[in-house]
């Protein structure tokens, strides 16, 4: 008559959901930087598009290719977030980095936050593996010990 009693249905699809390894520190971190930067740089791509003035962009280049500069370093970011799955996409992180930091060179405010970004990539980076190392160390001796 009514399924008042039945028991709900598992959340997340399933038995192998629970025994899925727990995500690293060190990946939360990552998707945790990049997702502030990605509203960083949207920021600043808007901000630099709305300064520009035809004929007196850097380089002399066309107003609209600072928001197609912008729209790449977007999508980068969205892409190294949904990839932080696999070990090389902590290297295209780095190379993201990089990049906001040479996006100095169109307007020199962006050094300050290609450098402050790139410091909090690098902490996140150093503290995240070294807290995921010793978490791993820790549950090796408590199986051990078990």
């Amino acid at each position: 008559m009514s399924d008042e009693h039945a028991t709900p249905a598992p959340v997340g699809g399933g038995p192998e959901q629970a025994s899925a390894a727990p995500r690293s520190l060190r990946r939360s971190l990552a998707s945790i930087v990049l997702g502030f930067e990605l509203i960083v740089v949207f920021l600043a791509a808007l901000v630099l598009w709305g300064l520009a003035v035809d004929g007196d962009t850097p380089f002399g280049l066309p107003r609209w290719s600072i928001l197609a500069a912008g729209g790449v370093c977007i999508v980068l970011l969205v892409a190294t977030i949904g990839l932080l799955r696999f070990p090389w996409a902590y290297g295209l992180g780095w190379g993201i980095q990089v990049l906001i930091l040479v996006s100095g060179l169109l307007n020199p405010a962006m050094f300050f936050v290609g450098a402050l970004f790139g410091g909090i990539w690098a902490y996140a980076m150093i503290a995240g593996a070294r807290i995921d190392r010793d978490k791993a160390a820790h549950d090796a001796a408590g199986k051990e010990a078990a």
